[in-house]
């Protein structure tokens, strides 16, 4: 798309009009009128000059959507064992796949991963599609890749989810790209129309706004979604498991990457796995005075958490944060500390059970999605509330 000229009915009048006009002042004269790269398209010109400049929309071609069919997931797993997010997805593709009356396919890419088609079964999927083979044991990105593609190429699923983790992150956009089709980034909701459009919808302009995405004119859909964005549906007892073993040719196999060694990675700290956190905020005047708020989540047996702000000063690591640029949460019992609940920080936590906040501030944010909340200042608050406990201990 963009702005055609039409020479012929520039006139001195109308190409003076046009220089003023212009509000980035990309429209100049030498010999014939052009407009300059810094044009934003705001089609000011085009309203205002009688014909001399036209928009053209560039035509695309439409894909039919009555060819592609089902909600699919990609599997995520490590020596046999599923990561949580696969099993959250398999909740969220249920949902969306019965307004469009259509099955929920798993694909599993591993070795000897033909065993996880039982317990997949029992979390949602309709059907498991699985390419087992040695030489996909061990991620490496061609592979993998080959393999989705086939999928998509024998199968064509309307949808593929998939888990916005390393090996996800990785893998998506580029089969997406092989396909020309869109993905979007780290979904917090997605929402399926009756026409097989998914709605995706993620937060930006740092949080300001919440965006809704759709890919109307190609197919497949791929969106990727973080852990403990969705609930973790249910298990239930399956009698069938409907598996399709898909041909892994060496052409798929190919890759220009050798692993020559895996070493295990020390165990960190993970939040997202917390069932109690106490979160601090920049409400936290100093370094020094975290040992008070450590102190109370010593004895609940809580893991310390922060917002962004204290990970730039370097009072925690970057695995302590709670938000769009951190971790995600879903905590049975979350306390804050002098968090005022930017909307970022707010999207990271909101899927806790439940949360108390302490602020000074009574028309903070954070107590629009507080479950309870303390009027005051944490310095009185929190001495206060250790000392009941203890005293209920």
């Amino acid at each position: 798309m963009g702005l055609m000229i039409h020479q012929e009915k520039i006139t001195p009048e109308l190409r003076r009009k046009l220089e003023k006009l212009c509000p980035f002042g990309v429209i100049t004269y030498d010999g014939v009128l052009s407009i300059a790269m810094g044009c934003k398209l705001c089609k000011q010109c085009v309203k205002n000059s009688d014909g001399a400049i036209t928009f053209q929309q560039e035509k695309r071609a439409e894909v039919d959507k009555s060819l592609w069919k089902g909600v699919s997931v990609l599997v995520e797993q490590c020596k046999g064992n599923l990561h949580g997010v696969t099993l959250e997805l398999l909740g969220k593709a249920k949902e969306l796949a019965s307004v469009i009356n259509e099955p929920v396919y798993a694909v599993v890419i591993g070795s000897d991963v033909k065993g996880l088609g039982k317990e997949l079964a029992s979390y949602g999927a309709d059907k498991i599609f699985i390419y087992d083979n040695p030489a996909l044991r061990d991620f490496t990105i061609e592979p993998y890749a080959g393999c989705l593609s086939d999928f998509i190429a024998k199968v064509k699923p309307c949808v593929i989810m998939v888990g916005a983790t390393n090996i996800g992150r990785s893998l998506a956009p580029r089969v997406a790209a092989r396909f020309h089709t869109g993905l979007t980034a780290d979904c917090t909701a997605l929402e399926m129309r009756k026409d097989t459009d998914l709605v995706q919808i993620r937060p930006a302009f740092g949080g300001n706004i919440m965006a809704m995405i759709r890919t109307p004119h190609t197919r497949p859909q791929f969106c990727t979604v973080r852990y403990k964005i969705f609930p973790k549906p249910e298990k239930k007892r399956v009698h069938g498991v409907a598996m399709e073993m898909m041909e892994v040719t060496d052409a798929m196999c190919t890759s220009r990457c050798t692993i020559i060694k895996i070493a295990e990675k020390p165990k960190d700290i993970d939040i997202s796995e917390a069932d109690v956190i106490v979160q601090c905020g920049r409400g936290v005047k100093s370094q020094g005075d975290l040992a008070i708020v450590e102190r109370l989540a010593k004895i609940i047996g809580a893991q310390m958490a922060c917002t962004r702000p204290l990970v730039e000063s370097g009072w925690f690591g970057p695995k302590r944060q709670i938000g769009l640029s951190g971790r995600t949460i879903k905590s049975k019992l979350l306390i804050t500390v002098g968090v005022s609940g930017a909307v970022q920080t707010v999207a990271g936590m909101k899927g806790s059970d439940c949360i108390i906040a302490i602020n000074k501030d009574p028309f903070a944010p954070i107590f629009d999605v507080a479950h309870y909340g303390f009027v005051g200042d944490l310095y009185e608050i929190i001495p206060g509330l250790i000392a009941e406990i203890e005293r209920r201990k």
